[in-house]
């Protein structure tokens, strides 16, 4: 390797990429094409760089498998970044089982790693804590080190582990300035962030105040009967109860719940699940039933009586109701949750994420971008959809993966 390729290798290893292409700009070898590709991924440039990847990977050929197994990885690298949740993830298995078998470990280890920021991404944490469970990261170099904390403090407050996330960070932090990498201190400290923002609303007894993922997570461990609007989810007596595909059921149980100790009307459940104006016999007969499918589900910790003027919740052990809501609740919440990372997503890749038909996604995207909360560049495939960070709200618990306790 000569020493222009060196040098540049090493100006990339520190975020430097202006340096490197400075080096090797006018070079059109392999290894020139495949740093110049990694420098115009770290300046933004992904179309630029994938292109410049794939042409560094025909130009090793296969008798270089090493080297063209390394541009497969920073080709996936970069489409996992710029969210391209369809690239061919066995073209990312073959490579890393390649740089396994030549001796490379790191860069088979920044394979795996991939995978798992993948399968993260997806919500399939308990594939990435598997995967995860396999990597020693013991012999990483600082960078690396640093981007596997990072990992394991995402997979922590997927799961609501709040010390093991706040512990991955010390580390992560460590690693980063040992690394020398501004980009990757930043992305600990802003990671770091969220910890400490506010992740939910507690809704109880009328009155409302924001909670830390940290206070989340006490009191989804503790013995009050939670209903949990952020994943339409109930807590109580060491058992979880999940409505995510019953809305309407989910919408009653939460009237019941805001309201408690006290009971509520039938015309404002009517209203309020069915979204019907005036309430006739048929929306009446309708709440009977919806309130009887209630009751089967929720029989393990808690009754729904009928009153009166109503119905009220009457939990069985639990001493406490209360409400987990998001900081702030709009249409479209989930689709803002994921575009608030500051990444540029493809509509497939939010439908993907989000378990929800391609139409149903674009319609919501054109809709915020009616009202200015998300923006879009790009025109057919390559069109991709941005909001800007709000570093003061915390959405992670709208985001797909377990639930807690799990």
């Amino acid at each position: 390797m000569d020493s222009l390729i060196t040098a540049a290798a090493r100006a990339l290893a520190t975020g430097d990429p202006l340096g490197a292409l400075k080096r090797v700009a006018l070079r059109d070898d392999a290894p020139a094409l495949a740093l110049r590709g990694i420098a115009m991924a770290q300046l933004g440039d992904f179309v630029r760089a994938k292109a410049l990847l794939r042409s560094a990977a025909r130009g090793f050929g296969s008798k270089e498998a090493v080297a063209r197994a390394r541009c497969i990885v920073a080709e996936a690298e970069i489409a996992l970044v710029s969210r391209d949740l369809n690239w061919p993830v066995k073209a990312l298995e073959t490579a890393r089982a390649t740089l396994q078998s030549h001796g490379d470990r790191i860069n088979a280890a920044h394979a795996r790693n991939i995978e798992i920021r993948r399968l993260l991404l997806l919500g399939r944490i308990d594939d990435a804590e598997h995967m995860l469970a396999e990597l020693d990261p013991t012999p990483f170099p600082p960078a690396s080190r640093a981007a596997h904390e990072l990992v394991v403090a995402g997979m922590a407050i997927r799961r609501l582990q709040t010390q093991r996330a706040r512990a991955a960070l010390a580390r992560a932090g460590l690693a980063a300035h040992m690394a020398k990498i501004p980009a990757l201190m930043a992305e600990v400290e802003s990671a770091s962030r969220l910890l400490d923002a506010p992740a939910a609303r507690l809704i109880a007894g009328g009155e409302e105040r924001l909670l830390r993922l940290e206070e989340a997570e006490t009191l989804l461990a503790s013995p009050t009967f939670v209903v949990d609007a952020c994943r339409r989810v109930v807590h109580g007596d060491n058992t979880v109860i999940s409505l995510a595909t019953r809305p309407v059921l989910f919408a009653l149980l939460r009237h019941l719940a805001q309201a408690w100790p006290a009971d509520v009307s039938r015309s404002l459940l009517i209203a309020g699940a069915f979204r019907a104006r005036h309430a006739d016999e048929s929306h009446r007969a309708r709440l009977r039933v919806e309130m009887g499918r209630l009751r089967a589900m929720l029989r393990p910790m808690a009754e729904v009586s009928a009153t009166a003027h109503g119905f009220a919740l009457v939990p069985r052990r639990a001493s406490d109701v209360v409400v987990l809501a998001p900081p702030t609740e709009e249409r479209h919440a989930a689709v803002l949750a994921l575009l608030a990372d500051g990444e540029s997503w493809s509509s497939s890749a939010l439908s993907l994420v989000l378990g929800a038909s391609p139409r149903t996604v674009q319609r919501a995207l054109e809709s915020l971008a009616a009202t200015g909360k998300v923006q879009s560049f790009g025109r057919g495939p390559a069109r991709r959809w941005m909001a800007p960070p709000v570093p003061d709200v915390l959405s992670i618990l709208l985001l797909p993966g377990p639930l807690p306790g799990d």
